[in-house]
């Protein structure tokens, strides 16, 4: 069987040519031996019917099995010659043959530093395409932050409208003037705890 690797035809055929081959081959074989066999068994019912003879089954089929050598042996020659000239010529894919697939290949045909030309800008893009999602990647995260920020900023809008609310009810009317109560009161609490530490001291000390 040829040894060469014929890829191109096993792509066109959708089977290998040698393994084509192989088939044929064990095909042929099996029907030389099969038709031994009948013939044979022809021979040995001839035999039955003869007298005084010096044939015996034994013989016989010692002799077939030596012509089945015989035959073997000139039919791998031939078959050997035959599998030469199927390869070449019709398991074969002439040169100016394409497959769909590839037509694309000989419309747009390109030298090797064309080739390289190309490389290097796929190279260049994809580096791009790179740098494009870690842009974006990072002004998710920026969006992100900024939503979180935008929420704190609302909950200390929440609180200053409920800190203006409680200092209206107590008769301050903008945030400078509750600012001013706040801290006029947390003067008078301080005073108030250093009062009350000052009295616990002369406690003690009674």
């Amino acid at each position: 069987m040829s040894a060469n690797v014929m890829l191109y035809e096993t792509q066109f055929f959708g089977f290998t040519p040698q393994t084509c081959m192989m088939r044929m081959y064990l095909a042929f074989q099996d029907h030389l031996f099969h038709m031994m066999l009948v013939i044979e068994e022809v021979i040995l019912k001839r035999l039955e019917s003869m007298r005084y003879t010096k044939l015996t089954p034994s013989l016989i089929r010692r002799s077939s099995e030596k012509f089945l050598a015989y035959m073997r042996n000139h039919f791998d020659q031939l078959f050997g010659k035959m599998e030469q000239v199927l390869l070449r010529v019709v398991l074969t894919v002439p040169e100016n043959v394409l497959l769909p697939e590839d037509k694309c290949q000989d419309q747009y045909r390109y030298t090797e530093s064309q080739f390289q030309e190309l490389q290097e800008e796929i190279c260049h893009l994809e580096h791009h395409i790179r740098a494009e999602i870690s842009a974006q990647q990072a002004l998710k995260t920026e969006l992100e932050e900024q939503k979180a920020t935008q929420e704190q900023l609302e909950r200390i809008l929440q609180w200053f409208d409920g800190l203006d609310n409680v200092c209206r009810e107590h008769g301050t009317s903008n945030l400078k003037e509750s600012f001013t109560f706040l801290k006029g009161n947390a003067t008078k609490l301080q005073t108030v705890m250093q009062e009350i530490e000052d009295k616990s001291k002369k406690l003690h000390k009674k």
